[in-house]
């Protein structure tokens, strides 16, 4: 191979402008010309935040993620790729246009799942009223819903599920959860957890429906105006979203040959087994460990993949597929971290992660510690083998919440007796502070990213004042959103600690606060 390495994308969601951006921090040589295909039309956002512009809690504008200005980078918005030639390695647009590759990611992402129900479309064309949450269009189009709508049913009761309930219920809609499982977050939570979280929606006034599947969606003048679930029971809607999972995009895998079972199948390298030239990352891959359909995995991907195309001094002048060279030195995972799931709805607190829930496998030698208050809205089990936290399930569990997960994302020693985990801080774990002075540089503040609140100061004193300079200087904020409000903290406090540099800083205080 000679001249630049042509890498194109396809797909331009958080994963794909993750890989994009991380590819060209790494090219410091100029190897590779990348060419990003996306099929919407807008700059990418975050879609973990979904859910807060539909509670009203963020505006659209703030969903826009960080994004660098590449010189040999090539975004082209708006075209979809609809296939993919191997033979000739070139991929095609929506448009008819032809990009040849060297390199092809696919980082297509997901679909809504569209339950298939009486009333809808034959093709899945879904009646006025009803609504799935995947895109910014989504969103827009739900919130617009909210202002005529004084009744919702949301189904499926799983993270997002649960999330677009309470925040239509903080809209004042009267809101009816209706989920299929035996208990609610039943990929993430056990029932006694579940019933805890369960307590919590009924003190929202949020309606609960288990066991119950939903068969047909009752349609007047071509507007949605209730469900029926199997046994007879009749909810009454003017709004209906569908929260019922998501799946993989393949089409495109599929049409090219590739192998495609849950997602697009690959190897601990990310390559296709069946071209080695091809990768799948982010939500459509279905990689050994499988997919958990979180960001923090996909960006993972992205880190390994960048890192693992650059690490050659002629890109992929050896093939680093399945069995090809390179296949053995694949970028490993980071351990732990990138399965911890957050739910960001108000008046509830649930946080899961790792060897958790009705579904965890027991493993040798581990030991738990359950306590379980659901008078007090609390419920939380930690799990520990050989020395480590390997999971947790927290309800309701505020700072030993923040604690497990610092002790599970960065591997720290857990106590002898597990019981202390719940009682006092990790050992290890940064220790909650009144101020940041004592909190240590190396704290995490965005795990999602993995940003130290040393990089935070190292930014604020290279002059980035405010949340949306940092993000774009650190990626903090720009995942679940969680640390932001840490983030503000970080500034208003250097901007009164720091007098030599917020001097020269216009706006003092609120240069951290603008960006809330």
């Amino acid at each position: 191979m000679t001249g630049a390495t042509r890498v194109v994308v396809i797909g331009h969601g958080m994963v794909g402008a993750r890989f994009a951006d991380d590819l060209h921090a790494r090219d410091r040589d100029g190897r590779f010309d990348v060419t990003v295909l996306g099929a919407e039309e807008y700059e990418p956002y975050n879609r973990v935040l979904l859910s807060e512009v539909v509670a009203g809690k963020i505006d659209v504008a703030s969903l826009s993620l960080p994004r660098t200005v590449r010189a040999r980078t090539r975004v082209l918005p708006g075209l979809a790729c609809v296939a993919l030639d191997r033979s000739g390695r070139v991929a095609v647009d929506s448009d008819g246009g032809l990009h040849p590759y060297d390199v092809a990611v696919l980082a297509t992402g997901a679909r809504a799942r569209i339950p298939d129900l009486h009333g809808f479309g034959p093709d899945g064309e879904l009646p006025a009223g009803v609504h799935a949450l995947r895109t910014l269009d989504d969103a827009r189009e739900i919130v617009a819903a909210t202002v005529n709508a004084r009744v919702a049913v949301v189904v499926g009761a799983g993270v997002l599920g649960l999330e677009v309930a309470c925040g239509l219920a903080r809209r004042g809609l009267a809101v009816t959860v209706v989920h299929g499982g035996a208990h609610l977050m039943d990929r993430q939570l056990d029932a006694g957890a579940a019933a805890t979280v369960a307590s919590g929606l009924a003190s929202l006034g949020i309606g609960l429906r288990v066991a119950a599947r939903t068969q047909e969606a009752l349609v007047h003048d071509a507007r949605v105006a209730g469900i029926r679930l199997e046994g007879g029971e009749v909810l009454a809607c003017e709004l209906l979203v569908l929260a019922a999972g998501t799946v993989a995009e393949t089409r495109i895998a599929q049409l090219a040959g590739l192998d495609v079972g849950r997602g697009v199948v690959v190897g601990p390298d990310l390559a296709t087994p069946a071209d080695p030239r091809v990768f799948a990352i982010g939500d459509c891959a279905q990689p050994p460990e499988g997919g958990t359909g979180l960001i923090a995995q996909g960006w993972d991907q992205a880190r390994r993949l960048a890192v693992s195309l650059t690490a050659g001094p002629d890109g992929l002048d050896e093939p680093r597929g399945h069995g090809g060279a390179g296949a053995a030195d694949a970028v490993p995972l980071r351990a732990g971290g990138t399965d911890v799931v957050r739910l960001k709805a108000a008046g509830l607190d649930v946080v899961s992660m790792g060897v958790s829930g009705s579904r965890r496998a027991e493993l040798p030698g581990s030991r738990s510690v359950l306590l379980s208050d659901p008078a007090g809205g609390r419920h939380v089990e930690v799990v520990v083998a050989d020395g480590r936290v390997v999971g947790a399930t927290c309800v309701g569990a505020g700072p030993v919440a923040a604690d497990l997960t610092a002790a599970y994302t960065h591997g720290t020693p857990a106590p002898s007796d597990p019981a202390q985990l719940l009682v006092r801080p990790v050992a290890g774990a940064p220790v909650p502070a009144a101020s940041p002075t004592l909190m240590p540089d190396r704290t995490t503040v965005c795990r999602c990213n993995g940003v130290t609140k040393g990089e935070v100061v190292a930014c604020w004193r290279e002059g980035h004042d405010t949340v949306e300079e940092v993000a774009r200087a650190t990626r903090a904020t720009t995942g679940c959103g969680g640390c932001t409000d840490v983030v503000c903290g970080l500034l208003d406090w250097l901007a009164t600690t720091d007098p030599e540099r917020s001097s020269r800083v216009s706006g003092g205080l609120s240069g951290g606060r603008a960006a809330r």
